[in-house]
Formats: structure tokens, sequence, C-alpha cells
């Protein structure tokens, strides 16, 4: 069963929707190492994309268009730290997957690689350096191992969000290389990194997105 704009638009509706439900959390977090308004920004950016993308006509709209979308709407509710990383990533798996009017599994799982690369690349972060990037590509690797192994999309996203948990866990013991954070020093020991925990949410919520669809 392919992937359709529909589906993509309903995506991007749960995907804001669990953000903002942890829109505090993200703050609290953001709080103990930076400046504490990830939250805020993660909430506006996922909002913004997900009202682009639903005023979409689906008829119409290619799933290219839904992506592209969602990285400018991203990108103008967002201009400073995520989101010029999150446009990146949306604009990635909008060239990823363009000229199909919908979506295979493979199509789609290679869109979420793509996304967590055009993360990596744009940050110009190294797994280790506590970052969304620790939650981003352990996803991604393990989505694309799975799925090279010929297993259904829902297991693909189960082992990606198992990985992101985990990648995000890690984060915790990890020295901060990058922005704001990497000016503490030790005293981001024993803090999770906002970013790597809002990165969590979101591949969590793909991943119930894809049990959904083949549930």
């Amino acid at each position: 069963m392919a992937i359709t704009t529909k589906d993509l638009q309903h995506l991007f509706a749960l995907i804001a929707g669990d953000i903002a439900a942890q829109r505090d959390h993200l703050c609290e977090l953001d709080g103990a190492i930076g400046d504490g308004d990830h939250g805020l920004a993660m909430d506006a950016g996922c909002e913004a994309a997900a009202k682009a993308v639903g005023g979409l006509d689906p008829a119409q709209a290619a799933p290219t268009a839904v992506f592209n979308a969602a990285a400018k709407a991203f990108l103008n509710a967002v201009g400073a730290s995520s989101g010029p990383l999150y446009a990146t990533a949306f604009m990635r798996a909008g060239a990823a997957v363009k000229d199909k009017p919908e979506l295979s599994d493979d199509d789609f799982v290679r869109a979420f690689a793509v996304m967590a690369q055009g993360i990596q690349e744009r940050g110009k972060a190294e797994p280790g350096e506590k970052t969304m990037v620790d939650t981003w590509k352990p996803a991604a690797d393990a989505a694309l191992k799975v799925r090279a192994s010929g297993s259904a999309l829902a297991e693909c996203f189960d082992m990606a969000d198992r990985a992101a948990r985990q990648g995000c866990e890690a984060t915790r013991d990890l020295l901060a290389a990058k922005g704001r954070a990497s000016r503490l020093g030790d005293r981001v020991i024993g803090h999770i990194d906002p970013g790597a925990a809002s990165a969590a949410i979101i591949i969590a919520s793909i991943a119930k997105f894809a049990r959904h669809r083949d549930g």
C-alpha cells in the first residue's frame, strides 16, 4: 500500500501534536544547558509545517511538494538553530522522492535516511557530539538495515525508534562539541541534549505512523 500525500499530511499533523505535548519538557531540558526555548521553537516549527502541508490539495500535490512546503514553513517559523537543520532535512526528503506521485515503503525509508544525512551535513556534526545527530543517525542506520533484510515498514521504524531512544539517552553522558552547550564544559554531563530529545519524539511519531499503516 503506497504512502500518499494525504498520509504525509496525517504524519506531519501527528508530529506537530506529539511535539506540542512535550513542549514544556523540551524547554526544561534546554533550560539546563541552553536558553530554555527549544520546546517553543520545535513546537512553532512543527505546527507551521503541519499547517502548510495540511493546506495542500492532496489531489494536486505530490509527496515532494509536501516536504518542500514543510521545509519552507519550518524555516520561516524557526530562523535559528534547529530551523535550518529541519528545513534541510525536509528539502533532502523532497528531492529524494521527486517525480513520485506516491511513495513505496522503500521510498519512505530512503526519504527518512536522507533527512538524517541532511541534518548531519548541515549541522557539520558527528555522532558523540551531544546533538540531534546522536538520535537521527542511529535511527536512520537501523531503518535502512532492517529494510534491507526485507522487513515491513512498521518493523523498520520500531527499530529506528528504539535506536533513536538509545541515542538520545546516551547524550546524557556526553560533552557538547557544538552550540551554546559546548561552552558549559563538564556541566552538561548528566543532561540529555534537547535537540536529541525532540528528534526522538519525531522519530517515535514516524514509528507510530508506520505501525498504524501496517496494522
